[in-house]
């Protein structure tokens, strides 16, 4: 009898591990034609091709689908599948950062914030959920959130243009002129004939 139970074993798990190849490699070719018809600019058949193997647990597959679905203009699928990552990984950023592109298509600006913000809270230093928070908070023209986040990303990176000249322009929303100067300065020793930091200096003037 306990012969005939390890025989039984063995065939079950040679049997699964076959399974388990068969669909590893249904789902590489899935990914690989995916990709293919991605790169041709033809959405809708690289989703179809990831839908041949989708499985509910796939965090991989579901992050692929979000993205084409988005490329697509399908947001809310997008969404969807986004949302499905989350709830897998938790802690996974890239969902998220994800998640933000369809929800802004739609105008979900609270939502983006609140993706940003869970970001945030596993990494305080992410500094492209900082910059883009930082982003919204001048847009509300609520300068002083922007600077505090504008200068996290400043302090990792500070001979970066693109936060450089939201710092100093921030600062010279908040009335602090001379700190506004040396950064629109420094914005121009990184992009001399910068536009932008140029026409600051010329106000403080």
């Amino acid at each position: 009898m306990d012969f005939l139970k390890t025989r039984l074993w063995i065939i079950m798990l040679l049997f699964s591990t076959t399974a388990n190849t068969q669909d590893f490699d249904s789902q590489l070719k899935a990914f690989a034609n995916a990709y293919t018809f991605e790169a041709e600019g033809k959405y809708k058949e690289a989703i179809n091709e990831l839908q041949k193997v989708y499985q509910e647990g796939s965090y991989e597959i579901s992050l692929r689908l979000g993205w084409l679905l988005y490329l697509d203009g399908r947001h809310t699928e997008s969404l969807a599948h986004y949302q499905r990552c989350i709830e897998i990984r938790p802690l996974s950023a890239e969902a998220r950062f994800g998640y933000v592109n369809p929800a802004a298509s739609l105008g979900m600006w609270q939502q983006v914030a609140v993706q940003y913000n869970e970001i945030l809270k596993a990494e305080p230093m992410n500094t492209l959920a900082n910059y883009r928070l930082g982003l919204m908070a001048y847009e509300r023209e609520d300068f002083a959130t922007a600077l505090k986040y504008f200068d996290k990303v400043i302090n990792l990176y500070p001979f970066d243009y693109d936060t450089a000249i939201m710092v100093a322009w921030t600062q010279y929303r908040l009335g602090k002129l001379r700190e506004a100067r040396i950064m629109f300065q420094k914005a121009l020793l990184i992009k001399p004939s910068d536009s932008s930091a140029a026409e600051g200096l010329k106000l403080i003037k």
